[in-house]
C-alpha cells in the first residue's frame, strides 16, 4: 500500500507549509487572537485565492475533490501554526452539512460563498445539556403557514460571532434524544430573534452561545428531508473529528521540535540539559506518541475515503489514541521547559491549549472509548 502524499497534495502541503513560516509567525497570530474579528480578513481571502477553501468539496459541487486525505494533508499544516482562522467552522463543519444535504440552489449560493471567500458559517449542533449526544436536541422548529418558528439555545458555536449565516440543528418531531425527527435550518445570523454572545476560547479561536426566540424561516431554510439530519450531522462530525487530529498531529510535531531546541539551549550545572538521559527518554516517548498519532489518523482518512463500514469505529479509535497523545506530549512539553512554558509570551504553552481543546472537541478521549467498544 502507498502511503506517499500525491503531487496535488504534495504542492498544497508545500503550500501551507511557507504560508505558516513565512506570514503566520508567532506575533502575528497572537495580534490576531486579541483583536475583534479574531482573525484575518486578508488571510481569508487568501485561503480563498489559493484554493485551500475548495479542498474539502467534490468537483461535482466545485471543489478540489473533498477526499479525507486532502483534508488531513491541509489541517496538518494549519495545526503547525495553531491557525486560527475558521477553516474548521466554515468549510468542514457547516460546509459538510450544505454538500451533503443542499439542493442545487442552496449549493451554487452557499458553498460558492464559502469557496470564494465571502462567506463564513457556523454549525450549530450542541446544546448546553447535550453534551457529546448528539441526538439530545431540545431546539424545536413549529411548523406554520409561514415556514418554520424555531425556538432554543445552543452551546459552543464555533465561529458564531463573525458567522453570516448558522445552521441550526432543531426538533421538527419527537422527544429529546430521538434519534428520528432533527432537522437542519439555514438562519441569517441578523434574523430577528437571534442572539449571539461570542467569546474566545481557551485556546485563542471564537465561539459562541446562540439563541433563538421565536426566528421565522422559511420552508426553502430548510436542508434536505425533515427530520432526517442527524445521520449527517454525524458523518460530518467525524470527518471534522478527523480534520482536529490531523491538525493535533502537526501541533504536536511542532511542540516536539521546539521542545528539543529549547533542551540544547538551556543549561543546568554546566551543560545542556539535552544531555540528561532522562529527558532524552522522555522527548524519545514524545516523538513515538505523536507517530503513533499520525498513523492512526492516516488510517482512519483511508477508512473514510473507502467508506469502510468500521469507518465511524476508526474515528473513534483515532480520536481516542490522539487525545492521550496530544495531552501528554503537551505535559511533557510544559514539564521540560518548566515555569516558562505556560506563560504567555511563549508559544508552546498555546499549544498545549489549542491540543487540549481539540481532546475536548467532538467527545473526549474517555468518551470514544466508550463509543469504540459499543461499535
Amino acid at each position: 500500500m502507498n502511503f506517499s502524499l500525491s503531487a496535488e497534495q504534495q504542492m498544497l502541503q508545500d503550500s501551507i507549509s511557507r504560508f505558516v513560516q513565512k506570514d503566520y509567525d508567532f506575533d502575528t497570530r497572537m495580534k490576531l487572537v486579541k483583536s475583534d474579528v479574531g482573525y484575518s480578513k486578508d488571510n481569508w481571502k487568501l485561503f480563498a485565492e489559493l484554493g485551500w477553501l475548495m479542498v474539502p468539496f467534490s468537483e461535482a459541487d466545485g471543489g478540489l475533490g473533498g477526499s479525507a486525505a486532502d483534508l488531513m494533508v491541509v489541517m496538518e499544516e494549519l495545526g503547525k501554526g495553531i491557525v486560527i482562522e475558521p477553516f474548521l467552522a466554515t468549510t468542514v463543519l457547516a460546509g459538510g452539512v450544505i454538500a451533503k444535504l443542499g439542493s442545487d440552489g442552496q449549493k451554487e449560493s452557499l458553498l460558492g460563498g464559502i469557496m470564494d471567500g465571502s462567506l463564513q458559517l457556523a454549525l450549530a449542533y450542541a446544546e448546553p445539556a447535550s453534551r457529546y449526544e448528539l441526538a439530545n436536541v431540545a431546539t424545536t422548529a413549529k411548523e406554520n403557514n409561514l415556514g418554520y418558528i424555531l425556538n432554543g439555545h445552543k452551546a459552543v458555536v464555533l465561529n458564531a460571532g463573525a458567522a453570516d449565516k448558522i445552521i441550526v440543528a432543531a426538533r421538527t418531531s419527537g422527544q429529546a434524544n430521538d434519534k428520528t425527527g432533527i432537522s437542519l435550518f439555514v438562519v441569517d445570523a441578523n434574523s430577528e430573534g437571534v442572539n449571539v454572545q461570542a467569546y474566545r476560547t481557551q485556546d485563542g479561536g471564537r465561539a459562541g452561545e446562540v439563541r433563538l426566540e421565536n426566528v421565522l424561516v422559511s420552508g426553502d431554510q430548510l436542508l434536505g428531508k425533515e427530520g432526517e439530519a442527524l445521520p449527517v450531522i454525524e458523518s460530518v462530525l467525524d470527518r471534522a473529528t478527523l480534520a482536529i487530529c490531523a491538525e493535533a498531529v502537526g501541533a504536536m510535531e511542532v511542540i516536539i521540535q521546539k521542545t528539543v531546541e529549547y533542551t540544547k539551549t538551556r543549561v543546568q550545572f554546566g551543560v545542556p540539559i539535552a544531555k540528561f538521559q532522562a529527558l532524552q527518554h522522555r522527548m524519545a516517548d514524545m516523538f513515538i506518541e505523536q507517530q503513533q498519532a499520525k498513523s492512526i489518523v492516516l488510517m482512519a482518512a483511508m477508512k473514510l475515503d473507502q467508506d469502510s463500514d468500521d469507518s465511524a469505529k476508526s474515528i473513534a479509535a483515532m480520536k481516542s489514541l490522539v487525545g492521550r497523545a496530544s495531552r501528554k506530549v503537551g505535559q511533557e512539553a510544559i514539564q521540560i521547559h518548566g515555569g516558562i512554558g505556560v506563560t504567555d509570551e511563549l508559544d508552546v504553552g498555546h499549544y498545549f491549549k489549542r491540543m487540549t481543546m481539540i481532546e475536548l472537541l467532538f467527545g473526549n478521549s474517555d468518551y470514544q472509548t466508550q463509543r469504540f467498544s459499543e461499535l
